[in-house]
This record gives structure tokens, sequence and C-alpha cells, in this order.
């Protein structure tokens, strides 16, 4: 018997699903690209809350009710699935277990994600928690991280689910049906009501606006909490001296020690005299401390804390989260005629004399 099983809203959450997850891992490779990889994480988000709520007023194989939920149910079936003849119009109660593991596992990577890229970021609805929880964006990182595993896990386990019951039941159309909804068994054929139509309109619509919406706008869902700075107003000595003779560097990309020892020893200030009247040298050295890396929550300022060594060191560059951030890049790059010096921050960050490094404003001209 030919049965209707999966309705078109059920197919489009399945297809919008694996989209997006492929789209999300794609994404994920290049720090370029995260404002891109949240605006697709939202989209998850919503996906996932969307079929919550088809769940319970979804078509009937859909429904979570229709899902066995027993662990003692799967481990009888994973036994006896060589020998079974059993048909299932939804989820056999193993593939129930991995549905809703990934379910779960979804909420929660997106849940982290949006935590990790406000407490890490300083962006997007939860930005504001960068203030208060910035020495922990690890913790929010590598959870999300942890997710993003087990999410591959339970996809590996559905997918092979899936293979194994095309395999040893052809006749069922399993894989079939997740294209065109019918499989071959004895059971009852879904058909829509009004209200189920509407809500999976509104629901898979409110996917597909929410990604666009956080994809091409500078909105609450991606927007920074920080702006630029305009060091020449905020103290024209500093900005004048400074970057008299090189780029201006924010104050907040070293600590307070490192600051005062740059600024205690200038006559030899890397190979150059770089001494100020003493009034002006106690100015400036005043803001560099007011301003450094301890009174930064942003990524780079608390990276560069927490990883800098017991030893004076007075050039960002020489400090382990710079060099292991930059450990990738070949040697060649520094040396072309666009870069010059690894000193040069500004020929690959265009904001920095702004005081912001922001990861999808980075580009990294060619050697």
């Amino acid at each position: 018997m030919r049965t209707y099983v999966w309705c078109l809203p059920t197919r489009l959450f399945h297809g919008m699903l694996v989209v997006l997850v492929l789209l999300a891992l794609l994404t994920s490779e290049s720090d370029a690209w995260l404002d891109w990889h949240a605006a697709i994480g939202y989209g998850v988000g919503m996906l996932v809350i969307f079929r919550i709520v088809w769940g319970f007023v979804g078509s009937k194989h859909a429904l979570f009710s229709s899902w066995p939920f027993s662990i003692k149910e799967a481990i009888s079936f994973g036994r006896c699935i060589l020998h079974t003849q059993k048909a299932y119009a939804s989820h056999n109660p193993a593939a129930s277990l991995v549905m809703y593991s990934i379910i779960v596992t979804l909420l929660l990577l997106s849940i982290t994600g949006i935590l990790a890229y406000g407490v890490q970021e300083g962006k997007g609805v939860l930005g504001f928690l960068n203030l208060t929880l910035s020495t922990d964006m690890e913790l929010f990182v590598e959870a999300h991280e942890i997710f993003s595993s087990l999410l591959l896990l339970f996809v590996g386990m559905h997918i092979s689910g899936v293979l194994i019951d095309t395999f040893l039941h052809p006749e069922h159309r399993t894989l079939r049906s997740i294209i065109d909804g019918y499989k071959h068994l004895e059971a009852e054929s879904v058909r829509l009501t009004l209200l189920q139509k509407c809500v999976a309109a509104v629901g898979l619509s409110a996917v597909l606006l929410t990604v666009i919406f956080a994809a091409t706008t500078q909105s609450k869902l991606t927007k920074s909490i920080y702006s630029q700075v305009d060091y020449e107003k905020e103290h024209p000595l500093f900005a004048e001296e400074c970057a008299s003779c090189h780029m201006l560097y924010p104050p907040r990309l070293l600590p307070r020690k490192s600051w005062q020892l740059l600024m205690s020893n200038l006559k030899h200030h890397f190979g150059d005299d770089a001494s100020l009247e003493t009034e002006e040298e106690k100015a400036i050295t005043a803001y560099l401390l007011k301003y450094a890396a301890e009174s930064s929550t942003q990524e780079s300022s608390v990276y560069i804390l927490k990883s800098f060594p017991k030893k004076d060191i007075i050039a960002i560059t020489e400090t382990p989260y710079w060099k292991k951030r930059h450990k990738e890049i070949p040697p060649p790059i520094f040396k072309s005629e666009k870069i010059l010096s690894r000193a040069n921050c500004k020929a690959c960050h265009g904001d920095v004399e702004k005081g912001l490094i922001e990861d999808i404003k980075i580009k990294i001209p060619e050697s």
C-alpha cells in the first residue's frame, strides 16, 4: 500500500536543515565568514524551534507522540533488525532516539553558538555579555565545538540507519520517502489542516527571513557592541606622536607592564630615539596605562593577557597570542611590498588604527 507519510512541511524542514548545517560547516572554516556563520546559526535555531512546535501540532507521523521513546525498545529493535518485518510509518525505536538527540543537540548548538558569538566577539543579541563574561569566552567556544561534534556523530548514525533500512527493506522506500513523502506500508496517509498549513508557512518563512535579515543587514543579530575609536579626537598627543613614525597601535593590545617598559626607554625605541618632553611622556603613558589590555574585554585583548608570559615583552608581534594567530601565514607574505613588516598590522586589519580587529574584515594581501 502506498501511504503518504511525510508531508511537504516536514520534508522542507529536512531539506532546509541539511542545507543550513552544510553551510554552517563550510562557514566555520574561516573567521572571515563569521557573520555569515552566525546568520546561518540563527536560521538553524529558528528551524529547530519550528520543528519542536511541529512536533506537537504537525501532521500525524511528524508528531513526537508517534516516535517511540524507549531505550529498551531501541536495543530490542537493534538486536532483531536483520529479522524484523515490522514497518514503521514514522521512525523506528532506534531512529526515534537518534532524532530526539539531533533536535536537542541542534538546540544546544544554536544556544552555545549565540553565547559564544556574544561573549567572545561582542556581537549579536547576547553581545552585552562580553562585558561581564569575557574572561570565560573559551568555555562557550569549547561548548559550541563539543555540540558540533555530537551533531556530526548523531547525523552519521541517522544516515547509517536510513541506508541500512533501505538495504534491508527496499520495499518500504525509506530513503525515497524523504523526497516524495511516500512509503509502501499499511498506515494512514497524512493530510494537513488549514491551521497546520498556516503554522508551516509562518514557521518556515520566518527561518528564511531570519537568515536573510541577519546576513544582509547590520541588525541586532550581528551588530557589535564596539565602535571605532577616533584617537585623534580622544587623545591628539598620543595620535600625533605615536603615528609619526609607525602605525597607531591601540593601547589594548599590550598589558600595562609592557607599556611602562616601552615608555620608560624611548631613547632606544626599536632602534630609534623617540624621546619626548617629560610632560608629553607622562601624558601618553597615562593614556596607554588607562586603556591597556587589562581595561578591555575585546577578544584579542583577553587572549593576549591570558597567553602573556612572565618575561618582559614590548612588541605585540612577540606575544604568544599574536604568534599563534599568525603561525599559518607564510613568511613571504610579511615581506611582500604590501606589508613589508610583521608590525604593519593595518596591512591586513583595516580598522586596527580605529581600535578594532574584526575577524570578518581581515584581508591578507597576496605575496
